[in-house]
Formats: C-alpha cells, structure tokens, sequence
C-alpha cells in the first residue's frame, strides 16, 4: 500500500454504479449515488489474507477502482475534479453477502457485512499520470486461476469527476482518502483454502488467500 493511502481518514464506496451488478442482486438503478463508508482498519496490503469471520462460510468478492485523493476537497465543481485525484488503485471490496442481505432487510447499516478487519484488499498506488483514461480500464478476477469477474469502468453509471463533486458536496474530502468506485456483474463467494487474483488490465495486479479467522480462546 502506498504512503498517501497509508495516511487516508476514510473509504468512501459507491453501490450499485454498474447497472448489470444492480440487477443481479435485484437492486433498482439508482438516480444518485448510493454511498457507504468503510474503515481504514480494513485495508489489507497485496499478498495479505482475506480473513473469513468464524461465524460465516464465505465472502463474496467485489473488485472496484479506487480513486486516491491528493489534496483536501470540499464543494468541487465537477469540471475540475480530476484536479484532485492523486491516482488510482486496484480494491476489493469484501462482502458478508447474507448478512448484509439481512441487516438491509431490517435497516441497518452495513458495518458488519462491509467493514470488518481485511475487507478492503487495496494495491498500490497507480500515479494519475499512468492512466490516461480512467473510464476505459478493464477490471478482471480469478479464483484459483478461474475467471469470475470482468468488466469496464466504461460502464460506471456516474462518472469520477461526477462522484468527487457530488461526494465533496457532503463531506470533506483529505489526502489519502479513497473512493472505491463500484463493482461490475459477476460477483460471487469465495471459500477459505482459495486464492484470488486480480487486478487493472495492463497496469497492476493482486493476490490474496482467503482463510477462516482463527478466534483466540481465552483461558
């Protein structure tokens, strides 16, 4: 993980900004963003272990580009939004599928099926100046070698500079700070004992081992 994450307050996800995820969960296409945060203490650094909580059998994978903040923003026009972007990474977004599914059910926030210790697998830092179009990028998952996922940023519903205007709006955004910008169709659970790799087409890749977290016993 780069310094400038390292130094990040918070991560900022976009829901259901790829039109065919929504309609596989079954979700509406949304008018505006739908926004959730997750905590800093849920970053895991490539090559890192996913770790599935005792409680559950598998999580579901969601590979996103992340935006990386460079300077502090607040109310941002949206014609000068790239302005404030330091670069790009390559997250996972990891879901407790079923119990998100039942704290929605009984509207709750999604803390617990979203933000738990090494829910955000994150890359390094990609410079802006590396990635020429940002909305042309292919995002791509295996399990155990096996393609799962693989979609274009081309497809976002609402665009970056979009998403830092309207994000900045409400809440300040700092250096290091990331917005992970939604997941394409073709999410879907992973198991203790496999192996994810992934990453941005032509520019960065990832892996990381899933386990089931071991829970100390206290004497």
């Amino acid at each position: 993980m780069s310094k400038l994450i390292e130094i990040g307050t918070k991560i900022i996800c976009v829901g259901r900004n790829y039109a065919n995820h929504a309609k596989e969960l079954g979700n509406p296409i949304p008018k505006e963003p739908v926004l959730f945060m997750k905590p800093t203490s849920s970053y895991l650094v490539n090559g890192g272990t996913i770790q599935i909580p005792s409680s559950m059998q598998h999580l579901h994978y969601e590979a996103e580009l992340a935006v990386v903040i460079a300077k502090k923003a607040r109310d941002v026009p949206e014609s000068s939004a790239m302005d404030y972007i330091a670069g790009y990474a390559f997250g996972l977004d990891m879901t407790a599928r079923e119990l998100q599914s039942s704290i929605k059910a009984a509207g709750l926030p999604w803390l617990l099926a979203k933000g738990q210790d090494t829910f955000t697998p994150i890359s390094e830092m990609i410079p802006k100046s590396a990635v020429p179009d940002p909305h042309n990028l292919e995002l791509w998952l295996k399990v155990n070698g096996e393609v799962k996922q693989k979609g274009s940023t081309k497809d976002m519903i609402f665009s970056i500079p979009f998403l830092v205007s309207h994000i900045s709006s409400f809440v300040t955004l700092l250096e290091g700070d990331v917005i992970l910008t939604g997941t394409p169709e073709g999410v879907g659970p992973v198991k203790p004992g496999e192996k994810i790799t992934a990453g941005i087409t032509g520019l960065i890749d990832v892996n990381f081992n899933v386990e089931k977290r071991s829970v100390p016993v206290s004497n």
